[in-house]
């Protein structure tokens, strides 16, 4: 019979160090061994940015992920206006993050040299958002549909 694996990893990766985490976060090299490993969900790990980043580093609303974990139990921080208790949520490019206590709106977006940037908008300009049409096809029964790259489906 087959020989047993011994050296496979079993899983998923669970953990990120900081040099090896995206340059778009703009983390600091000396700051500690690890960072923030976004959860799996709609935008892809290099193309994310964890809430707790947002909430921490950038917005100063935390100092450590503790509290920050507090916050989003709280229930304050929606992401495309639908409420996210996950610190590590991966947002993505063109999210509305808002955090309603404080009644602040922000759209990540991008600078010139490809870091996150978190854009204040208007409560009415949070409610359209611009998607990169990633796939069209049609389903088993012939209805069109297209995926964008948030992982949003559209039929039409």
């Amino acid at each position: 019979h087959a020989k047993p694996r011994r050296n496979m990893p079993r899983g998923p990766k669970k953990h990120l160090k900081r040099l090896n985490a995206p340059h778009s976060w703009m983390l600091g090299k000396m700051d500690g061994v690890w960072a923030p490993r976004p959860s799996t969900g709609p935008h892809k790990l290099r193309e994310s940015f964890p809430l707790v980043l947002i909430l921490r580093n950038r917005l100063k609303y935390a100092l450590t992920m503790t509290e920050v974990t507090s916050i989003c139990m709280r229930q304050l921080v929606k992401v495309d206006g639908r409420v996210r208790t996950d610190p590590t949520f991966p947002a993505g490019f063109m999210d509305v993050v808002s955090i309603e206590e404080s009644g602040d709106h922000f759209r990540l977006l991008f600078d010139t040299k490809g870091r996150f940037i978190l854009h204040r908008i208007e409560p009415k300009e949070q409610g359209y958002k611009l998607c990169r049409v990633t796939r069209v096809a049609r389903t088993n029964k012939g209805i069109p549909y297209l995926a964008t790259h948030d992982g949003r489906t559209i039929r039409y």
